[in-house]
């Protein structure tokens, strides 16, 4: 069952992801730029690492790079522009399913943005860090019930509950259509083309778009939600 929302009517498995990435970012500004540069090589999603280069972190940050990446940024600003999103995104659904649901939802799209970081950019040596690509796996997670008629109601903050749409319905609904269109054509242009102009390292857009599609396809196998008036078997409040 989702989570209540006490605070900024998130739920709470939502505000206490905020609070771990505002809490690395501070710990990380507290430590000499030697220390937070290992933290970075040994944390960070960097493609070379898995064409030989020897990096911190060894062969387990082969693994758990995939995951790590999403709790470091470039920057405050980097920050609180993903901390918005995941308030926004993560609060649309955190409050359809479980929190152990949602972490996980966000770490396999964390990873799958990472995954096609990598099949993109082999051998690469600049790092990629953020929660951007995770936070993209929940938009993609809530194309599939903010486009049914309870849906936008839910996402508001509403009793009402939503089924979760199969994919031919998503591929059906011209709303749905349209956000899936211009969240990949808004990625191309500024990652292909105007990222520099916004980042010193440029726009990951391939880890958006690998996250996104990761929610958009995957997000049936977390979903947990009960149809209108249906009793629930797990009435607790994570």
């Amino acid at each position: 069952m989702s989570q209540d929302q006490p605070v900024f009517n998130g739920p709470r498995v939502v505000l206490a992801v905020l609070v771990v990435l505002a809490a690395v970012h501070v710990a990380r500004s507290l430590i000499g730029d030697a220390d937070d540069e290992w933290v970075i090589l040994a944390n960070a999603f960097i493609p070379a690492r898995y064409a030989g280069r020897i990096l911190p972190g060894g062969d387990i940050a082969k693994a758990t790079s995939f995951f790590t990446h999403i709790a470091l940024h470039g920057d405050l600003t980097h920050l609180l522009m993903n901390c918005g999103w995941l308030l926004a995104f993560g609060t649309i659904v955190g409050r359809r399913i479980t929190a152990p649901s949602f972490l996980a939802l966000l770490a396999v799209t964390g990873a799958a943005g990472a995954a096609l970081f990598l099949a993109c950019n082999w051998a690469l040596a600049q790092p990629m860090v953020g929660a951007s690509g995770a936070i993209s796996g929940l938009m993609g997670a809530a194309v599939r019930f903010i486009f049914l008629p309870e849906g936008f109601d839910q996402a508001s903050g509403g009793a009402a509950r939503t089924r979760c749409m199969t994919l031919a319905e998503v591929l059906r609904d011209s709303r749905a259509r349209l956000m899936i269109i211009s969240w990949v054509v808004i990625n191309l242009l500024f990652g292909l083309l105007l990222g520099q102009f916004f980042t010193a390292g440029g726009i990951a857009w391939e880890a958006h778009l690998g996250g996104f599609f990761a929610g958009l396809l995957l997000f049936a196998w977390f979903d947990r939600a009960q149809p209108a008036g249906a009793p629930t078997a797990d009435p607790a409040v994570h």
